[in-house]
């Protein structure tokens, strides 16, 4: 059987990327593709379950990404091509990272559009209080506006159409552009706190309650810690 791939389409709130993984799976050039949004994980949990963003959630956390991940691993291996849409930052690569040691062929792309476009694209839709809203899409905008040796990942979608970033996206993923590679730092004897280094050095004022509380449960499940 042909193993699948999995290919990550990530970045603000606003940056259109649930509506462009929709159609990058749709027309998919494999037999079978499913997208797979990492948001419905958390929306499955019923009796028991705690808002992700509470330190009380970290256990929950974890077991949810990781139910994630091994979702995505096996659809890739029964031959699928996986598209993963989600906020999936470069400070949340490290089991990504894992995947692709294991033998996986993982694709990164983060979309970004300019702050105003941003803003404009995301404000109204959310069940939030559109003052909670204006600050966490600032937040998560500014988180991704500056990714360092990551930057050569993104499609700054300000003057794109959806069309226009779905042919980008088909030619990348074509020519394995945006394609992770192993690398050994990930994979250190305490790999998660260089994850935790990579982190603080990305975004030291970083403060999206989701992002921060994933963190703090993968950290803390290792033995370190993740200041606040």
């Amino acid at each position: 059987m042909h193993q699948g791939r999995i290919i990550i389409i990530t970045g603000s709130p606003g940056t259109g990327k649930t509506t462009i993984a929709s159609i990058v799976a749709h027309e998919s050039d494999f037999a079978k593709s499913v997208h797979m949004h990492t948001d419905d994980f958390y929306h499955y949990l019923s009796k028991g379950a705690i808002p992700p963003h509470l330190p009380e959630s970290q256990e929950q956390n974890l077991v949810v990404v990781e139910a994630f991940l091994e979702a995505a691993k096996r659809y890739a291996h029964g031959g699928y091509d996986v598209i993963v849409d989600g906020i999936i930052g470069p400070w949340f690569l490290a089991p990504w990272m894992k995947i692709v040691q294991e033998g996986y062929e993982v694709h990164y792309i983060v979309l970004r559009a300019d702050k105003e476009e941003t803003m404009k694209r995301a404000i109204e839709r959310t069940k939030l209080s559109k003052e909670a809203n204006i600050e966490l899409v600032e937040v998560m905008w500014e988180q991704f506006a500056k990714i360092g040796d990551y930057e050569s990942f993104v499609i700054n979608t300000t003057d794109y159409s959806i069309g226009e970033t779905v042919s980008i996206i088909k030619e990348h993923i074509k020519g394995k552009s945006i394609y992770l590679h192993y690398k050994r730092e990930y994979h250190r004897e305490s790999p998660l706190l260089c994850v935790e280094l990579i982190f603080q050095s990305y975004f030291p004022s970083a403060t999206s309650p989701t992002s921060l509380s994933v963190w703090r449960c993968f950290i803390s499940s290792k033995g370190c810690r993740l200041s606040a």
